[in-house]
């Protein structure tokens, strides 16, 4: 007979797997892919919260490496109007740093997948995407398991009904905008990225110009790096707004990120704004 660890294990798995089954084929009906390549991909997903995970345990033997101590100095300085929404700058610093390691590591496992498997802007979102519901899916798991270990599976309900539709998305939006992004960078034609070195801020382009660095590089770098931060932003406003028990905020926040993915992955519009070019 099966030990109670191991039913909830097992109760976890399953219930995790039903988010990522469902807004896994909402956006692969947008653009299907190779089935063998959304194993990879997912499995990537699920791994890529294992760096984490150790990442964390280290901190008990090396309590320096938490980065999350440094950002407690800050705990008393608030961020916007003290009487109407103030947000304590420890708790944004460390959401921020939250956001961006968890995007780092999503990027990682589409950075595995060979280029040629990729062949458009649209490709590099639904991979993104891809990867996020792994990582969702092991997040969950962990979650929904801990729930239940120490509060009991009949606490699990609301837990599971409120990842499932918000948290899970959550990472779908922010990984598919950042996928978005570095479609631009592979993807976008020399008519567009000179139309961008044209409008790019004069202090930009002086200091393109003084290091004599190369504009299709940099232009692939900045894109890289613009995903990176938008993603991260993004994802550290989801969190806040739970740390901060503002749900009101959720719902119309992820509205409004559910139109933009699915206008992002408008490839007819893509393909005519961007003038793309198989690589």
């Amino acid at each position: 007979m099966l030990s109670q660890p191991i039913i909830n294990i097992l109760l976890a798995g399953f219930l995790a797997v039903i988010p990522a089954l469902f807004w896994g084929v909402i956006f692969y009906r947008k653009q299907p892919t190779n089935k063998w390549t959304v194993v990879h991909l997912f499995v990537a997903g699920i791994f890529t919260v294992a760096p984490l995970l150790a990442y964390k345990y280290l901190w008990r033997y090396f309590p320096w490496i938490n980065a999350f101590t440094y950002t407690n100095t800050f705990q008393d300085n608030l961020i916007g109007f003290e009487n109407l929404a103030a947000i304590p700058l420890d708790t944004l610093l460390t959401f921020m740093i939250v956001g961006i390691i968890e995007e780092i590591a999503k990027f990682s496992a589409v950075k595995f997948i060979k280029n040629k498997k990729i062949t458009s802007i649209t490709d590099c979102i639904e991979y993104f995407i891809i990867v996020a519901l792994g990582f969702s899916f092991a997040e969950n798991m962990i979650y929904f398991y801990n729930i239940m270990q120490v509060r009991g599976a009949e606490s699990i309900l609301l837990p599971f009904v409120f990842r499932s539709l918000f948290s899970t998305f959550a990472h779908v939006m922010f990984s598919g905008i950042l996928g978005y992004y570095y479609g631009l960078a592979t993807f976008a034609d020399s008519v567009m990225k000179e139309k961008y070195n044209k409008n790019k801020w004069p202090i930009l382009k002086k200091f393109v110009e003084v290091f004599k660095l190369d504009k299709i590089q940099t232009f692939h770098n900045e894109k890289i790096a613009q995903g990176l931060i938008i993603a991260s932003v993004l994802h550290a406003f989801f969190n806040i707004f739970l740390e901060m028990n503002w749900t009101f905020l959720i719902i119309p926040y992820l509205t409004i990120g559910f139109i933009t993915l699915s206008f992002m992955f408008d490839s007819k519009r893509i393909d005519k704004e961007y003038l793309l070019v198989e690589k």
